[in-house]
């Protein structure tokens, strides 16, 4: 499109053509504030509604100040982003949004992390002239988000994550003018919404307004009650995640400081989600391989592509807007359920507690996994398979609570028998792992030949959409790779037509997987960091002494003194599920 030159504080600027404002200041080293302009660089999405007019600038020439996020520049404009009226107007912009807004920052689950809350601290608000009619709405309470509109403003960043990036479509704005806000159609509750509880609003909301449910208080009251038996999992991205909570460089490995922050407040067990991640491998690829080798024989009503059924906000999405598809998914639960499900069975006995007094609780990067654990398929008469689910955040807020001196920890050992995985197990938390993972192991029990090259890196990467062919010993197997609900919307809709050419599809919710999960540390759309923590994952793999699930000797026990068969009658009683039509509940609702 060619350069042009404008002048930005008295410095020369040169910048592509159609660039804004905004931009072309960042790229000069010049800083403006915004609110509602957010850049998903990992995705090349941009959500620059224009609304809050934090990001004004004085453009020479032009009688009102201009939105640096919405104006393009143009050659020769000369523009002053930090004049004393400039400065005015966005101070006063910033004390008409506070005006409608509560004062309830002590208590606010934001706090520290609002973006509102900087600005205001960044430009001195000390006091808030305007009175008046405040805006004030319904708390909405899911199982897994809490909606607090009272603290929305309008930014309607989530509005643009929801749909174009996750295609789900249950955030829009409604009404008009002082009562327009973003909500569900015609208002209706989350849970009663399309929602998939993901979390990517809540991971860019600048505000309350989008908090998770926090489950910490609950996890602590259970921890003091001497009747119960309290473990904990942790999923593995959490691993590569939470030291950014302590101000490690993304992609810091925390793995052996975590668990002595969890043994450290009082878990009688820490276990590795990782172990159930490996025992996923073994009942998803023997439904793989099951299904692979119906098709080579010719059965036609073997369902093909199978579909990963590891991510709850995943399976959610298929189950509102792909019902006709329900039968295309593995019926194997999710590492965190699985996990559960043995915990409660035979690690319960091993132990000789009760069901109901061994307490599961999760650590997870998701916060689908709130709701996740609380279906009712995962119960017996009641009980819940795990009974809490907190997100990396929330373990980090638990760890400052218990004024724990994390980076002075020393590292601690998962304990035995469920701490045990292999390198397969903790790539899971990342896109692509779940499939590479699968395939270490079909690999070997396709064939029965060693695997001596266990990296499929043709199955790594961050594009949304990736596809790979795999050579199982002459028979090729054709992936297909999705992360983000938006790009799995384009795969599913390539299975309805029947013009998919893949044998399985891995799909993750959430944009690079796991670690960029709506209950990791806020990342802001920066791939930088989602690499950093995907290159950790990797590393943790490389430095396993065992890396194919199946090797696990845990698991070999596990199935030898307790399950049988994988996907056997108690295997699948145990560690398979079954899925919903969702569809009518929306249309009912609308």
């Amino acid at each position: 499109m060619g350069k042009i030159q404008l002048t930005i504080d008295n410095k020369i600027v040169e910048v592509e053509q159609g660039t804004t404002i905004l931009k072309a200041a960042r790229q000069a080293g010049i800083e403006i504030p915004t609110l509602c302009h957010m850049e998903l660089h990992n995705m090349n999405i941009e959500n620059k509604p224009g609304g809050c007019r934090i990001c004004v600038v004085e453009v020479e020439g032009r009688r009102n100040l201009a939105p640096s996020c919405i104006t393009e520049a143009s050659p020769g404009m000369v523009i002053k982003t930090r004049n004393i009226r400039v400065l005015n107007a966005r101070k006063t912009v910033l004390k008409l949004i506070a005006s409608d807004h509560p004062f309830d920052c002590l208590v606010c689950a934001k706090s520290g992390d609002c973006e509102l809350q900087s600005l205001a601290i960044q430009f001195g608000i000390r006091d808030i002239p305007y009175q008046g009619e405040k805006s004030t709405y319904r708390k909405d309470l899911s199982p897994s988000i809490i909606r607090d509109v009272d603290k929305c403003v309008m930014c309607r960043r989530c509005e643009m994550m929801c749909n174009e990036v996750q295609t789900v479509g249950a955030l829009s704005a409604v009404n008009r003018g002082f009562m327009s806000v973003v909500a569900p159609a015609f208002e209706m509750d989350l849970e009663k919404s399309p929602c998939t509880y993901c979390g990517q609003c809540v991971s860019v909301c600048p505000t309350g307004a989008l908090t998770e449910v926090d489950n910490t208080s609950q996890v602590l009251r259970t921890l003091s009650d001497p009747t119960k038996t309290v473990i904990v999992q942790t999923a593995p991205s959490v691993r590569a995640a939470l030291g950014e909570e302590f101000g490690l460089e993304p992609g810091t490995l925390v793995t052996g400081k975590m668990v002595a922050a969890l043994k450290e407040l009082g878990f009688k067990y820490v276990f590795d989600t990782d172990f159930a991640a490996d025992l996923t491998i073994i009942e998803e690829g023997t439904e793989l391989l099951s299904r692979l080798k119906g098709h080579l024989n010719g059965d036609k009503n073997v369902k093909l592509p199978i579909l990963t059924s590891c991510c709850p906000g995943w399976v959610n999405f298929f189950e509102h807007n792909f019902p006709d598809l329900l039968d295309v998914p593995s019926t194997a639960k999710s590492p965190q359920q699985m996990f559960g499900a043995i915990a409660k069975t035979y690690f319960a006995d091993k132990i000789g507690v009760n069901r109901k007094d061994l307490v599961v609780v999760s650590i997870m990067p998701c916060l689908a996994k709130k709701y996740e654990c609380q279906r009712d398929e995962f119960k017996v008469d009641g009980n819940p398979d795990v009974d809490f689910s907190i997100s990396t955040r929330e373990l980090a807020h638990f760890i400052k609570q218990a004024n724990i001196d994390f980076l002075n920890l020393p590292d601690e050992e998962f304990d035995a028998p469920l701490g045990e995985s292999t390198g397969a197990g903790v790539i899971f938390g990342n896109t692509g792992g779940v499939i590479e993972a699968a395939c270490r192991t079909a690999y070997e029990l396709f064939t029965g030949k060693s695997l001596e090259k266990v990296e499929f890196h043709q199955l790594r990467g961050i594009d949304g959409i990736r596809s790979a062919t795999i050579d199982f010993d002459g028979l090729p197997v054709n992936i297909g790779i999705a992360h983000g609900l938006g790009n799995a919307r384009k795969l599913l809709n390539e299975v309805r037509a029947g013009r998919s050419k893949y044998h399985a599809i891995e799909i993750m919710a959430c944009p690079g997987g796991c670690i960029g999960g709506g209950g990791q540390p806020f990342h802001h759309g920066h791939s930088e960091i989602l690499k950093a923590r995907a290159g950790a994952i990797y590393s943790e793999d490389e430095r396993k002494t065992l890396r194919k699930s199946h090797e696990n000797p845990y698991i070999i026990k596990l199935y030898k003194d307790f399950l049988g068969e994988p996907g056997g009658h108690k295997a699948h009683s145990l560690l398979h599920t079954h899925y919903y039509d969702k569809s009518v509940e929306v249309t009912i609702e609308h």
